[in-house]
């Protein structure tokens, strides 16, 4: 009896992890859409190129990311992951209906966990401000950009000179700092 009730209760235990597992996975909304599927397979690279990409999803909140980009390659080896050339993306928020516009030259996209890198040229507009930057780091499931490297951060009052912007995309919460704690942040007055 005693060994029944060991075996009842492993069961039991998988059941509820396997349970859990695709419960989380069905309320997960995630929809991806490409279109116009222009795929070359280049042999010497091992890749796929993809031209007038958009993929979208949403998380349990409701708050949408939406990215577009004018080319993508993906590595047969990583099909999770995209090199995209010429993106443009758009964080709709749900809470307090804002939109976060990012656009960069490039972007590295994960289609499992929605992660994007975005490098060269980043620019981040949202409400009355701008940030730009070499390199961001958006995590939709972090709520988290990092924006770094050449940050200036623009606002109808200041202009504001850092190595790194971390922000809370449903807070707003941001903190701004530099690698070596012996340099300050620069900031202007515009008025």
């Amino acid at each position: 009896m005693k060994y029944f009730n060991y075996t009842v209760l492993i069961f039991l235990i998988i059941f509820l992890v396997g349970f859990f597992f695709i419960f989380s996975n069905y309320f997960q909304k995630k929809s991806v859409q490409n279109t116009k599927f222009d795929t070359e397979k280049e042999s010497s690279t091992n890749s796929n190129i993809i031209k007038d990409i958009k993929y979208s999803s949403k998380d349990l909140r409701g708050n949408e990311y939406i990215i577009f980009a004018d080319e993508g390659e993906i590595d047969l080896n990583k099909s999770e992951v995209i090199f995209l050339k010429d993106v443009k993306a758009f964080i709709n928020l749900i809470d307090n209906n804002e939109t976060i516009t990012v656009v960069s030259n490039f972007g590295k996209y994960n289609t499992i966990n929605f992660d994007t890198i975005f490098s060269k040229n980043v620019k981040i507009k949202y409400q009355e401000n701008t940030i730009v930057g070499d390199y961001l780091d958006f995590s939709m499931n972090k709520n988290l950009l990092i924006i770094s490297k050449n940050v200036v951060y623009t606002n109808p009052d200041n202009i504001l000179k850092a190595d790194v912007i971390e922000m809370n995309t449903i807070t707003k919460n941001t903190k701004i700092f530099m690698h070596d704690s012996k340099d300050n942040v620069n900031i202007e007055s515009q008025n």
